[in-house]
């Protein structure tokens, strides 16, 4: 499944990135989209819908540090996704088990920068945060719909340290949400390197399932891989203790991995496809309660900024290994 409309990104204009295959739509053909984007700049929501039903909402509130409970809700940008028939919002917001998770979202909890300071953007620990900034893009497609958030990451002092520009690209097919994140990040002009680094369980571009399944139904939760479909409540995860073991050696540079979750009496699936131009090692996590993701270790410089390109896929129902696979095959054979 591909959907057919490229990125228009300041950020990727330098990069080839036929992800989708066409050309641009001209305005009149982007006029009949039935996508559109609703952006509630007084909740700071932009939400997606297609023919009227939602699809994905991006929340961008700027920081409040008014307290502490403000400011754990808005010291990340992260997008929710709604289940494909748009009925309900599927991914976890602010609060309950590990309040730092929500929706699909992206940090490192081990960053270092500029003259050896350090910290943390995954759980936002003292004075470190991410932010939006501004939209440099928002289009509407006959077959999708995208936007482009420039994000500052903040610091251990609140400076500014990097740029990232953080594209998300979404449509439907055969049922399904097709979510491609292309993201961009740049040292701060005062900044000569910045290296990333983390564990599988707090760093990286990951997707966190809704609140109710860890507290509900968490113990019905299973994985899809390359090598198989595992069992109920099993997950796997890279071991920084034991990097060597099976199980580490099963976590590294997978291709796709996905997981499927009971909320509401409903399975829903979503598969996570790793580009393989992305950082490697790519190190995998899992939880039962439908948190995934993998994260890397990597140095960023203003000559060589850093890009990472995942396809997020969303069903309401199952799916099989052989069809995650060609899911992810066509996101790596689209460019």
């Amino acid at each position: 499944m591909n959907i057919t409309t490229p990125f228009r990104s300041s950020a990727l204009a330098a990069l080839s990135l036929a992800l989708l295959a066409t050309l641009i739509p001209t305005a009149a053909q982007a006029g009949d989209s039935a996508y559109t984007w609703a952006d509630n700049e007084e909740k700071h929501e932009c939400e997606l819908t297609l023919n009227g039903s939602p699809l994905v909402r991006y929340m961008y509130a700027p920081i409040d540090e008014s307290n502490g409970e403000r400011r754990a809700e808005t010291y990340k940008p992260y997008l929710h996704v709604f289940s494909p028939d748009g009925s309900k919002i599927i991914t976890k917001g602010p609060g309950g088990l590990f309040p730092h998770h929500r929706g699909i979202f992206y940090g490192f909890n081990r960053i270092t920068y500029g003259d050896g300071k350090k910290c943390d953007t995954w759980h936002c620990h003292g004075k470190a945060f991410t932010e939006h900034e501004r939209f440099s893009m928002m289009e509407s497609y006959p077959t999708s719909g995208a936007i482009e958030s420039v994000v500052y990451w903040h610091g251990q002092e609140g400076e500014v340290f990097a740029t990232e520009e953080r594209t998300m690209q979404v449509g439907q097919v055969d049922g399904m949400t097709q979510i491609d994140f292309v993201s961009t990040l740049t040292p701060a002009k005062n900044i000569d390197k910045i290296h990333l680094d983390g564990d599988p369980q707090h760093a990286g571009v990951q997707f966190r399932a809704s609140q109710k399944v860890p507290d509900e139904t968490a113990k019905q939760t299973y994985y899809l891989r390359p090598d198989g479909k595992g069992k109920e409540g099993e997950t796997r995860n890279w071991d920084q203790n034991k990097p060597d073991s099976d199980e580490s050696k099963l976590c590294i540079d997978l291709p796709w991995h996905a997981v499927c979750f009971v909320l509401d009496g409903e399975r829903y699936t979503v598969v996570r496809c790793n580009h393989p131009e992305n950082p490697k090692p790519a190190r995998y996590s899992e939880r039962d309660y439908a948190r995934f993701g993998s994260y890397f270790a990597t140095d960023v410089t203003p000559e060589k900024p850093l890009t990472v390109k995942y396809r997020f896929v969303v069903k309401q129902g199952e799916l099989t290994v052989d069809e995650c696979k060609a899911i992810c095959d066509g996101f790596v054979a689209a460019e």
